[in-house]
């Protein structure tokens, strides 16, 4: 895959401005109250379905990171779009798993908290359906500062 968006109904797109961190395309993004973006900050909280997309009108691609303060383009997608996302390391999903926020921009396999009759009920926590298959169990060996490969994308539908 190319692109970040894969199937839209929609096309809802914005350019906001970077907070002080480099952003890569396909990260779940958050507002700040600066009315900046960064990456999504919360494990497992709640979220508007917001991504990076690549900076194409500048011909780069998926690999190509936002610098800090840039303008950055965001898709806010819709139910049943398909968007090429990141999932975080140490994860395995499979088919039909649902996907939460890791807290650093990346997703994670969402577990419900059912064993704590004292947890906040996030009603907005569901980021989307994964609808491809992914292991990345090993690796918790990669540096989090290397590049970031396509072997950490994963095609999942906005819930």
């Amino acid at each position: 895959m190319n692109t970040i968006k894969i199937k839209k109904y929609t096309d809802v797109i914005e350019e906001l401005t970077a907070t002080a961190v480099a952003i890569t395309p396909g990260m779940l993004l958050e507002l700040t109250n600066a009315g900046t973006v960064q990456a999504h900050s919360t494990l497992g909280g709640n979220v508007l379905q917001m991504f990076a997309l690549e900076d194409e009108m500048q011909g780069k691609g998926i690999n190509d990171n936002y610098a800090a303060s840039d303008k950055i383009q965001v898709v806010i997608p819709r139910r049943g779009d398909i968007v090429y996302a990141i999932l975080a390391d140490d994860q395995d999903v499979d088919i039909g798993d649902f996907l939460e926020s890791n807290g650093d921009g990346f997703l994670r396999e969402h577990t419900p908290d059912i064993e704590s009759s004292t947890h906040t009920i996030q009603t907005g926590q569901i980021v989307g359906q994964a609808i491809e298959a992914l292991d990345l169990l090993e690796s918790s060996l990669e540096s989090s500062a290397a590049p970031l490969g396509r072997n950490k994308r994963i095609k999942i539908r906005i819930t």
